[in-house]
C-alpha cells in the first residue's frame, strides 16, 4: 500500500510499505477513505517530537471502511463504515473507566498514554491502518454523515470540546475569548455555541 513515510525530521515520503495485519484479537483493519494533517503532524516532521521514530506511517485521525476484525471483535464487522478515534481505549484500565482515554494504560504501544497512532505505532495518513482495541476506538457512523463531516470527529472536535469547553468549564451565557482561528480554534468556536466570527466594524 501507500503510506506517508517519516524518514526523520523534515524528510517525508509517500511510499510503498506492507499492509497492516490483524495482530490480537482486538484489532481491525480499516480501509482509509478520508484522512487529515494535524499540527502535530507538522510538529514531528520539524523534530519536536522524539519519541516518534524514522520509519513511522505518520497520521492519527480519520474515516475508512472495516476491512478485517480480530477474533474477539464482535460489534464490527466488514463493510461498518467508521471514524476512527485519535486515541486508542483499551476500555478497562483505570484510566479507561474513569474517562480518561487520552491516559489509557493498555498494552499497545506506551503505556499511560491513547495517542500512539502516528506516534508509536503506524498511523492513518496511508491506504489502510491497523486499529487498536478496535470496539472502543472505532464507532460507527450512521447513514447520511459525510466523510468531511465525521473526519472532524476523529480529533479536531472532541479536543476543542475537551480542551475548550469541559476544561474550560464554559457555562451557557458565559462570554468567552478565542486566540487564534485555526481548525481547533474555529471548533471552539462550534463547540461553545458561537454563531458566526465576530469581525471588526470598521473593516
Amino acid at each position: 500500500m501507500k503510506a506517508l513515510f517519516y524518514g526523520g525530521p523534515g524528510e517525508k515520503s509517500w511510499t510503498d510499505v506492507s499492509d497492516p495485519v490483524i495482530l490480537h484479537p482486538t484489532d481491525a483493519i480499516v480501509r482509509i477513505d478520508t484522512t487529515t494533517i494535524c499540527g502535530t503532524d507538522l510538529h514531528i516532521l520539524k523534530g519536536d517530537v522524539p519519541a516518534v521514530q524514522a520509519g513511522r506511517i505518520l497520521g492519527h485521525e480519520g474515516v475508512g471502511t472495516v476491512t478485517d476484525v480480530g477474533s474477539s471483535v464482535g460489534s464490527l464487522r466488514r463493510g461498518d463504515r467508521v471514524v476512527i478515534s485519535c486515541i486508542k481505549s483499551c476500555g478497562h484500565c483505570g484510566n479507561c473507566r474513569k474517562g480518561m482515554f487520552s491516559h489509557c494504560l493498555g498494552d499497545e504501544g506506551q503505556s499511560g498514554t491513547g495517542w500512539i497512532f502516528g506516534h508509536l505505532i503506524d498511523g492513518t495518513q496511508a491506504e489502510f491502518v491497523r486499529v487498536p482495541y478496535a470496539e472502543n476506538s472505532l464507532h460507527k457512523l450512521p447513514p447520511g454523515v459525510t466523510d468531511d463531516e465525521a473526519v472532524m470527529l476523529s480529533d479536531i472536535l472532541p479536543t476543542a470540546f475537551e480542551i475548550g469547553v469541559q476544561a474550560g468549564h464554559v457555562a451557557p451565557e458565559d462570554v468567552v475569548g478565542i486566540v487564534g482561528a485555526g481548525s481547533i480554534g474555529l471548533a471552539a468556536m462550534e463547540a461553545v455555541g458561537v454563531p458566526e466570527i465576530c469581525r471588526n466594524p470598521h473593516d
